[in-house]
């Protein structure tokens, strides 16, 4: 009995924790109608080395810019698995989809490869300078890192959509339903 309290204490703190953490990432994130800060960084498509920019990735229509704390955790693998599956519609939307993280960023190539399945790129935010841009950023293990938020941004850079949530599986259709109502007003 003892150890089972024990145990539902330690869980009630890591859920505490885990909304506050969430709660303060939710509110600090730049919200719909803001300006996108302009951004560009080194990442990789398919473990090639790639470089992204923003700027001339709005030039071809919206952005999907998701964060996310770390590459190869579970959370972060389920989230690049579903934007892969998702990526076609995204694409026949005529928007690119990118992924940021300021974690683990060594392993940025292999995830691209292996999670993201050659469908989009992920960069490395090297000192988490444009997570904190877009206010993303959280605490974890010690470490700060990119929270969760998935922005669609316009080809003019207006922000569409500002989500954050730690449900990873949230992020696509979110963001799938704000570049639909952009891509597509009168439907």
């Amino acid at each position: 009995m003892k150890r089972l309290k024990k145990c539902l204490c330690y869980l009630t703190g890591a859920v505490i924790l885990s909304f506050s953490a969430l709660a303060m990432t939710a509110e600090a994130a730049l919200q719909v109608g803001e300006q996108a800060p302009n951004f560009t960084l080194r990442g990789a498509i398919d473990g090639k080395p790639m470089t992204f920019s923003l700027q001339q990735a709005l030039q071809e229509g919206p952005v999907v810019l998701y964060f996310f704390p770390a590459a190869f955790t579970r959370g972060c693998t389920i989230e690049a698995n579903e934007f892969a599956n998702a990526a076609d519609d995204f694409k026949r939307l005529g928007a690119t989809v990118i992924g940021v993280t300021a974690g683990n960023i060594d392993q940025v190539g292999e995830f691209s490869k292996q999670e993201c399945r050659d469908k989009f790129a992920v960069a490395a935010d090297p000192d988490a300078k444009v997570a904190a841009e877009y206010q993303t950023l959280m605490e974890l293990k010690g470490a700060t890192v990119s929270g969760r938020t998935s922005f669609v941004i316009a080809p003019d850079g207006k922000i569409l959509l500002s989500y954050t949530d730690n449900d990873p599986s949230s992020h696509i259709q979110k963001a799938l339903d704000a570049v639909k109502r952009y891509t597509q007003p009168h439907l």
